[in-house]
């Protein structure tokens, strides 16, 4: 009888410890899975995550090639690319309500900001966000319910170096590319219980849209003295924008 719980013991630890390395082999597939599937329906754009290489020892890791659409509408390519995102989880809070990320290091992103006069596809990728609500869902790959949902407490984000190629109606097809100030935030959700998935995207978005857009203001007059050689039409389309700000901006 002693032999048979042994054995039942043992094969129990055998099986657990299969299941770890299991989880441990397959978290980068989760962790990649769990972005391209909570993105899209909280952005209303594509979303895609070229690979991730998270440690389970360390929590610390790297997502690569982190790519944002536009919203319906818009024709460049992309709104947000991301080469590589330092990330750093703390590992006891994973199985928790409430994920803590230490750390969020962005560096060298290309955002592209495309405008008329009636807005542009940042704004409404924040409206999109706005709209979506919600929570991310309990487990990656599984809708938001009624159930129980992970919340964040993101301690320390850098976004450095970023490039904002700027589309704006009546450059001809050209775009213009300036430099994005350093942004730094920190303790977003620390002063209570987290915040949602949507909300974590909606203060990280918020600050990043309005640097954006004082960078696009502050380079106004080179853009519409760059315009000049694109010729009558399109030079006196640009002319307009100084009068068209609040809406481009919006």
């Amino acid at each position: 009888m002693k032999k048979i719980i042994i054995g039942i013991i043992g094969g129990l630890l055998v099986l657990t410890i299969i299941a770890v390395v299991v989880i441990f082999l397959s978290l980068n597939t989760i962790v990649k899975k769990g972005v391209e599937t909570v993105g899209p329906p909280m952005t209303k754009t594509t979303v895609t995550l070229g690979s991730a290489a998270i440690s389970p020892f360390s929590g610390g890791g790297v997502l690569n090639n982190l790519l944002v659409g536009n919203p319906d509408g818009y024709k460049t390519p992309f709104a947000v690319k991301f080469g590589s995102i330092k990330v750093a989880v703390s590992l006891p809070s994973v199985t928790s309500g409430t994920i803590t990320v230490n750390e969020i290091n962005i560096q060298d992103p290309e955002i592209t900001f495309e405008g008329g006069f009636g807005g542009n596809n940042l704004s409404q990728l924040l409206q999109n966000v706005d709209g979506a609500g919600g929570s991310a869902p309990a487990s990656p790959g599984t809708p938001p319910s009624g159930g129980t949902s992970k919340k964040f407490i993101v301690k320390d984000i850098v976004i450095n170096g970023a490039q904002i190629h700027v589309s704006l109606t009546g450059l001809g097809g050209k775009e213009f590319s300036i430099p994005l100030p350093p942004l730094h935030l920190t303790n977003i959700g620390s002063d209570g219980n987290g915040v949602t998935a949507s909300q974590l995207v909606d203060q990280i978005l918020t600050p990043l849209l309005s640097s954006i857009t004082d960078a696009v203001k502050n380079n106004a007059t080179s853009l519409i003295g760059n315009a000049s050689n694109l010729g009558k039409g399109a030079s006196g389309a640009i002319q307009n924008v100084g009068g068209g700000l609040k809406n481009l901006f919006h």
